[in-house]
């Protein structure tokens, strides 16, 4: 029998080129289905700090583009009007009096920090299989506790890779010299903070994640904390306002810009369509600085909405309708349950876990909460340090929960009106589960920390009702 040699060539060619491909192809195609998760929390940007939610004049682009691509939020909140507390409560889906990171963490004293016990969804992904990483801001220790072993680091608390300061990015946005990278000091960096923190998180997807594997990025940009430092091509952006506003302005502008590439990197290295992005804020804004909560009553610190009010967008293409808006209130604590949930995990059943899953709220499905939105800023002016939403209905106590404040939050979102003394019944109702609340979360919470502050005791944290 003659063989055609050349055909015979042919055949082993295109028998050699498929093996190849099929021995090729794991190492830049994942072998798995689950979504990729990022977390992105901007740095005091208040509710009415973007174009999204409704400024006139600042501009978001790559925010409005998040929005167009999947739900907004009109009425998200962040678990706390001051940051640490904000930001412990993300990651472990428990509100911050129990999680144990109740204040703001800048002293060199206090003991508080995220202890190694709490669980987090950093960790509880990485041992289901996902490569982790955190950029920008941490926050979760005090300053002596940084890059201390004898405390826990983001790599305690489930991340394969960090890249982080301890508050803010110091001496400001530009060239800040205070970044840690996984336990190494950096140095001086060139440049400023959101764009440097979003290239780090660009390097990391592009060559330093394990690329068969899912992954998890925290993005927690610095922009618009102060001392605000904005790069000139931003603050140009807007050549009709005063010095300060220009600052401010293109302050948010830069991050936005920092956001887009990464929303860019995803879309040139094919991710977007397997990629979860959940953007909010830690608390509500500074206004000294030109910050805006839209309108909303108080700002960062208070417990009325301008400071817990923020803003709260997530794209999921083929699981999130694009372009839609929600009604429902949600919390960055829900943000825990929810990843959980879209990879398929469990919720730890050893403790408390405040949040919930938010995906049935981008449908316009009502949550249902074993726990109320609460919140207990210790920063917070003495009229306005506790509060408790449930449904339509919030109630705002002060230091000693002696004296309160009602509002229907649905109607009156501004807290113009206080129905207080005109519903007696209602604010009974509320009265009381506020306390029984703050009764159980104090209870379950390490309260030594906070009860043992003697130079400023928390006000009411030993009250028994």
């Amino acid at each position: 029998m003659r063989v055609n040699t050349k055909n015979a060539l042919i055949n082993i060619f295109l028998l050699l080129l498929f093996s190849y491909q099929c021995l090729a192809e794991p190492l830049h195609k994942p072998r798995h289905n689950r979504p990729n998760i990022i977390v992105i929390v901007a740095d005091d940007l208040g509710w009415g700090d973007t174009a999204t939610y409704g400024h006139s004049v600042i501009k978001t682009p790559n925010i409005d583009l998040l929005a167009k691509q999947g739900v907004k939020f009109n009425q998200g909140y962040a678990a706390a009007g001051v940051c640490s507390p904000s930001r412990s409560a993300i990651l472990t889906g428990r509100t911050p009096y129990r999680n144990g990171v109740w204040r703001h963490l800048s002293g060199h004293s206090e003991p508080t920090h995220l202890r190694k016990s709490e669980i987090t969804y950093p960790r509880m992904l990485k041992q289901a299989g996902y490569s982790t990483a955190h950029f920008g801001k941490w926050h979760l220790l005090s300053k002596t506790q940084v890059n201390n072993k004898s405390f826990p680091q983001p790599n305690d608390h489930g991340y394969d890779y960090w890249f982080a300061t301890h508050n803010n990015a110091w001496p400001s946005h530009k060239n800040p010299n205070n970044f840690i990278r996984n336990g190494v000091k950096v140095g001086e960096l060139n440049g400023y903070s959101a764009p440097l923190v979003a290239d780090e998180a660009i390097q990391w997807l592009k060559h330093k994640r394990e690329p068969l594997k899912p992954f998890l990025m925290s993005v927690w940009f610095h922009e618009p904390h102060s001392p605000i430092a904005t790069d000139i091509k931003f603050s140009d952006l807007y050549p009709n306002e005063t010095p300060q506003n220009k600052k401010y302005y293109g302050n948010i502008s830069q991050m936005d810009y920092a956001l887009g590439q990464i929303l860019k990197a995803l879309d040139t290295q094919d991710l977007s369509d397997n990629t979860l992005v959940i953007f909010t804020s830690d608390n509500g804004p500074v206004v000294k600085f030109g910050g805006s909560s839209g309108g909303l009553k108080g700002y960062k610190r208070y417990d009325f909405e301008g400071g817990i009010r923020v803003p709260f967008l997530v794209r999921w293409p083929g699981h999130v309708i694009a372009n839609t808006e929600s009604n429902i209130p949600v919390i960055g604590t829900d943000i825990f349950t929810t990843v959980l949930n879209i990879v398929g995990l469990p919720t730890p059943q050893d403790r408390t876990i405040d949040g919930v899953n938010f995906l049935p709220a981008i449908t316009g499905k009502h949550l249902v909460r074993k726990t109320p939105l609460f919140w207990r800023t210790h920063v917070s002016p003495y009229d306005n340090r506790v509060a408790l939403r449930e449904g339509d209905w919030k109630i705002v106590a002060n230091d000693t929960l002696s004296n309160f404040k009602l509002f229907n939050i649905q109607e009156d979102m501004k807290e113009e009106i206080d129905l207080a003394e005109g519903m007696p019944e209602k604010l009974a109702q509320m009265k009381q589960r506020l306390i029984n609340t703050w009764q159980e979360i104090s209870a379950e919470g390490p309260n030594q920390w906070w009860e043992s502050e003697t130079s400023k005791p928390m006000p009411g944290a030993t009250l028994r009702y």
